[in-house]
């Protein structure tokens, strides 16, 4: 094990020229729009041409002090990073404390052979001071550090058997992103870029009214009707190439040494690996579009996947895209070891008095709006009072139907080593949690939950969200499942109630 001193790679100044100069690019077209206005268009190019040169130029410059001014290091005990110029910075990890290696790399980076790679401890500190970052070194460095860092000594007790391939792409998934909310939102960014790019030009009113003449003799409902589709179907394109982009050459691995291995990307190449010592268990997620078409997708509950300001937008807890609730449970049952998927056992169902919450709050947020449309109508003008009906008669029995699918969704059991528990309609959830892994119990009543004879029972545990609900559970009910998932636990909180003699059982009553 070398204890030398090592440099980022050099091809790191090419890689961030060529970037510095996309961002320059970009800037550089409301730039030259909003000069050209005031005089010549050729004068302003030259300008902003000459500004992109000299921001580049800075860059490249302070890139290169950069890469001078780094170095790293890996130790038998610890691994070093030092950097900075003016404000020097020295980062050190136990490397028994390392629990991740992930690799990243753009299509630039994949085509000079470079990753950034990201050692983490799996703790959440404030500043990055769990993670150390080498930004970049060549692919084969990437995969030494890797293979090094998080290397095990595999004991007798392992089993091989396990070992190998999980899970692998199947094209055929790609029919669930349409389907995601991701859709709706791409549909609605692109008509915002349209209108933003127009605007840089000083020509958004040029093209709303070119939309307008397009529409000239269609009635105002079939316009807003048609845009709407024009919007869902850049939605969906944007859906099945994000899709690509993320998901091609998906491939999830058990690796020697017990760790957990996804690769995936098309452009953006990515590696996160993960320790099973660190895994607590699974979740498997069903939004309401995929949950429709009999898919679901796997997350995985671990300590140290809560994602920082920087890689907010990565899911790093993701094991499997939207596939079928088959194929879901089946990998989820892989991941575990478990011979039977513990999120398809049966459950426990809950009170009625939960569907009698739900559909109160449902006729809640239909009939408070209309409500308020109905008062106001009189005030302003009657079309608030069309508002208010075509709002109860459209909303009124959506809201009702996604009310009693929310109770249908409720349930909590026990299945082997794990607690389950399941929530959610418009994002269905499915958390199959260690039953080792429960820290503590919090019970949670409210006034109307009190009168409903109901009780909120939260798991709390040091992976994933923190926190995992049974959520309008009867009292005795829900306290008996906390009883029985982890014993002892919550037993010093209870106090068993001695039954008169006509009462057949007893159950506990929280103090």
């Amino acid at each position: 094990m070398s204890e030398e001193w090592r440099r980022l790679d050099p091809r790191t100044l090419f890689a961030d020229a060529v970037v510095f100069c996309g961002v320059a690019g970009g800037a550089a077209l409301p730039a030259v729009a909003g000069l050209s206005g005031g005089g010549s268009l050729g004068q302003a190019f030259a300008w902003v041409l000459s500004g992109v040169v000299l921001l580049v130029l800075v860059g490249t410059a302070g890139d290169w002090v950069r890469l001078r001014r780094t170095r790293y290091r890996v130790g038998p005990e610890r691994v070093d990073l030092h950097t900075g110029l003016l404000l020097l910075k020295r980062r050190s990890l136990a490397r028994e404390r390392v629990r991740s290696v992930d690799l990243t790399a753009n299509p630039l980076q994949r085509l000079l052979g470079l990753v950034k790679v990201r050692i983490g401890t799996g703790e959440n500190a404030a500043g990055g001071e769990s993670t150390l970052e080498l930004d970049l070194v060549a692919r084969a460095e990437g995969e030494r550090l890797r293979r090094e860092l998080l290397g095990r000594t595999v004991t007798a007790a392992a089993e091989p058997d396990h070992e190998g391939v999980l899970a692998v792409l199947d094209p055929r998934w790609i029919r669930y992103a349409p389907v995601s909310f991701l859709a709706p939102a791409l549909g609605a960014a692109a008509a915002g870029a349209v209108l933003q790019v127009s605007d840089w030009f000083g020509a958004r009113t040029e093209v709303i009214d070119w939309i307008g003449d397009r529409f000239r003799d269609t009635s105002l409902t079939w316009t807003i009707v048609d845009l709407v589709l024009l919007a869902t179907v850049a939605g969906t394109v944007g859906a099945l190439g994000l899709w690509i982009e993320m998901w091609w050459n998906y491939r999830l691995e058990r690796e020697p040494g017990g760790t957990l291995r996804v690769r995936r990307g098309l452009f953006t190449a990515r590696s996160v690996t993960l320790e099973e010592r660190r895994l607590r268990g699974i979740e498997l997620v069903e939004p309401l579009g995929v949950r429709l078409f009999g898919a679901a997708r796997v997350d995985a509950v671990a300590t140290g996947l809560a994602e920082d300001d920087e890689d907010k937008h990565a899911d790093l807890k993701n094991l499997l895209p939207a596939a079928p609730r088959e194929r879901a449970e089946r990998v989820a049952a892989l991941v575990l070891g478990e011979p039977e998927p513990p999120t398809g056992a049966p459950l426990a169902a809950h009170p009625r008095a939960a569907r009698a919450r739900r559909l109160r709050r449902a006729a809640w947020g239909v009939l408070g709006p209309v409500a308020v449309l109905a008062a106001l109508g009189p005030l302003l003008t009657p079309v608030l009072l069309y508002v208010a009906a075509g709002w109860a008669l459209v909303l009124g029995p959506v809201a009702v139907l996604l009310a009693l699918d929310a109770y249908r969704s409720l349930g909590h059991g026990v299945s082997g080593g794990f607690l389950v528990a399941r929530s959610g309609t418009v994002r269905r959830t499915t958390v199959a949690l260690q039953r080792s892994g429960v820290i503590g119990w919090t019970v949670r009543q409210s006034y109307f939950q009190r009168r409903a004879g109901l009780l909120t029972l939260t798991a709390t545990t040091a992976a994933g969200a923190g926190a995992y609900a049974v959520r309008d559970a009867g009292e005795g009910q829900g306290l008996a499942f906390a009883a029985e998932a982890v014993p002892g636990l919550l037993a010093p909180f209870l106090e068993s109630v001695h039954p008169p003699v006509h009462t057949p059982e007893a159950r506990p009553t929280a103090r």
